[in-house]
């Protein structure tokens, strides 16, 4: 995968909310929920041998904390490696969704980062920050704003 270059504005557009967006997030949930599943099970062997096999991580737990916090690191990894190396995750090729700075130049780490940080409080505040792409004259969400990058539709090949 090469980064992303310059894109044509006739050809691509300002991805719309409701279908794509939603969806390239559907299927990036699966590449998610199996890296959550493989430093869940690091985290479990690493506790059981210490423990008796019955006892678990407890609930809100220091332990519990680290591993969500390492799971929450690890789909970072993901979605930036994934936006820096072509500007597109795995649940965003079908759909034709590429993150680009605002002028159309591939994003810096930094941008990426921070893209990332501001989705994920977006999320967890309902999607709010992306349910902002609606009223939003230029149909940006509160990641993209924040980062200076935007998501574009790309034209079919």
């Amino acid at each position: 995968m090469s980064a992303p270059t310059a894109v044509a504005t006739d050809t691509a557009r300002p991805a719309s909310l409701l279908v794509w967006r939603l969806l390239s997030l559907l299927y990036d949930f699966f590449p998610a929920l199996a890296l959550w599943m493989l430093v869940g099970a690091l985290f479990t062997a690493g506790y059981a041998a210490g423990h008796a096999a019955r006892d678990n991580i407890a609930p809100f737990s220091a332990l519990q904390w680290l591993l969500w916090g390492c799971c929450w690191v690890v789909t970072g990894v993901y979605a930036v490696e994934s936006w820096r190396r072509g500007g597109q995750t795995l649940g965003m090729r079908p759909w034709r969704l590429q993150v680009v700075r605002a002028d159309g130049g591939a994003p810096t780490l930094g941008q990426l980062w921070v893209r990332y940080a501001v989705g994920t409080v977006s999320v967890l505040l309902a999607g709010f920050g992306m349910w902002w792409a609606l009223v939003d004259r230029q149909r940006l969400t509160w990641h993209d704003r924040a980062s200076g990058t935007r998501l574009l539709r790309l034209p079919k090949r």
